[in-house]
């Protein structure tokens, strides 16, 4: 068992890698399948060594297999085993009926699905689908799935959990809710996003012993932000002053909205950016000002009075408590017409989306509902292929695209999908995105190009909110990233 690989693969990537396996490097079908079934138990004795009775629930495919041999070794192991089949024993074929005759040789009875079968389990290794799996489930299996989740047991689930679409992470009809998902060969992207995280449970990865180039020498369909790929800010210079790391012109904070503009100044330059100006509501200048006088906050109610500022600034965010009344309309052309990089967030992809145009000097941050106004589609369809969702984002308005949410996805240039894995619940709280429009515009103050922001500043803004959390998730603001961001900062 390794630590996980920063590279994410598509499914039929991952086919070709066993295929590979097999054909060119002579491995035994049955012999992945027996790694995989000796992997899958290996997790189960480390994380539930008081587990007695094991459920093993079986289809009739190589996910079903692997679940024979899991049985099988558990059986050896002297555990109470019950070994469940959804479809019919005359489906099995090749390696996965080499894996079923083993398991009955050694003793062990296969039974048809039962969802009584499941009350007296201590676990459940859920060995249904794998990673073939395309189209919605029904039936019998339908059933077996949510008969497993009703019970309310732990859950192993051996390579991906049964119903979600391995590219995607969408959930086809019905999806396995797991414990801990142990992932066999290469991992696959669509288990880091989106809905996909309330069903993998802890993630865990076992390479079956296969020779890495066959994997290395197929580029990743996407790729983890990790220590290791991660870019870094330039030491200080000693003699260095505040012109040096950049200004920053945050725009936004309509009659009641200065909460968002101010926390996306704030975190600017919690982030290290040299000056980071505010232009706002007249209302609001003498308000964020008082709250934190670091910020040069302006009163701005048109244009002309925007443009004095647009000359001093490096990189503009705008969006945050913009609204979408002329006043901000009026603002957001001013923006429009300059050549400096853009932060483009909140009411501005609102804007954006009434009057839709390319640029490539800008990163785009939208949530799953802006991102559905900017592609003209419902939410629920941007959610259901996140990552078919980003590319088409960046293929339409250029720049750098941002899809925010659990697992956040960041597509630029010709690039792998980014993928941020860490963050938590807490995030879902008003002002969490304010935080990270700021995040980004302080790093490309500083000097950062906006795919490099773009990636540093989702990941910081995760961590630091991991940091926040640690004493609940329940009840985080978004203001309270500012004093670990400072920290995680000075680390990158």
């Amino acid at each position: 068992m390794s630590t996980l690989p920063v590279n994410l693969y598509r499914a039929a990537q991952v086919r070709e890698f066993d295929r590979v396996a097999i054909e060119q490097y002579g491995i035994p079908g049955t012999t992945l399948m027996e790694r995989a079934g000796r992997a899958g138990f290996e997790v189960l004795r480390a994380h539930w060594p008081q587990a007695r009775r094991v459920v093993v629930v079986c289809g009739t495919g190589n996910n079903g297999g692997d679940g024979f041999v899991v049985a099988r070794l558990a059986q050896q192991a002297g555990l109470e085993v019950c070994v469940l089949q959804v479809g019919e024993e005359n489906a099995l074929h090749g390696d996965a009926r080499v894996a079923y005759e083993a398991l009955r040789a050694a003793g062990v009875e296969v039974t048809p699905f039962s969802a009584l079968r499941l009350k007296d389990a201590e676990l459940i290794v859920d060995a249904l689908f794998g990673i073939g799996l395309d189209r919605e489930v029904t039936g019998a299996w339908r059933a077996a799935i949510e008969a497993i989740n009703n019970a309310h047991k732990h859950v192993l689930a051996l390579d991906i959990p049964s119903g979600l679409d391995a590219d995607s992470g969408a959930v086809l009809g019905a999806a396995v809710h797991a414990s801990i998902t142990v992932s066999f060969l290469a991992l696959k992207q669509g288990l880091f996003t989106g809905v996909a995280l309330s069903h993998c449970g802890k993630m865990m990865f076992d390479d079956l012993g296969v020779p890495q180039e066959i994997v290395q020498h197929a580029a990743p369909a996407a790729v983890r932000l990790a220590a290791e790929n991660l870019p870094r800010l330039k030491l200080r210079a000693r003699d260095s002053h505040k012109g040096d790391y950049g200004r920053v012109l945050v725009i936004g904070g309509d009659h009641g909205m200065a909460g968002a503009v101010r926390l996306a100044a704030e975190a600017a330059a919690r982030v290290g950016a040299g000056l980071v100006y505010v232009a706002t509501s007249a209302a609001h200048a003498s308000y964020i000002s008082a709250q934190r006088p670091e910020l040069l906050c302006h009163g701005v109610e048109s244009a002309e009075q925007l443009q004095v500022l647009l000359e001093k600034a490096d990189v503009i965010a705008i969006g945050p408590g913009l609204g979408v009344l002329p006043w901000a309309t009026e603002l957001f052309n001013a923006v429009l017409r300059t050549s400096l990089p853009l932060i483009v967030d909140a009411d501005a992809l609102t804007l954006l989306a009434q009057h839709p145009r390319t640029c490539a000097n800008w990163i785009l941050t939208p949530h799953p509902g802006e991102t559905g106004r900017l592609l003209n589609c419902a939410s629920s369809v941007i959610q259901h292929d996140r990552y078919h969702a980003v590319r088409q984002l960046r293929a339409q308005y250029g720049g750098v695209a941002v899809l925010k949410g659990a697992g956040t996805l960041i597509a630029a240039g010709d690039a792998p999908v980014s993928v941020c894995t860490a963050g938590n619940p807490g995030m879902a709280s008003a002002g969490m995105g304010d935080v990270l429009t700021g995040v980004m515009a302080g790093l490309i103050a500083q000097g950062m190009t906006l795919a490099d922001a773009a990636r540093l500043g989702v990941q910081l803004h995760a961590q630091a909110a991991d940091e926040a959390a640690q004493r609940g998730e329940r009840g985080l603001l978004a203001s309270d990233l500012f004093a670990p961001l400072r920290v995680l900062v000075n680390r990158a």
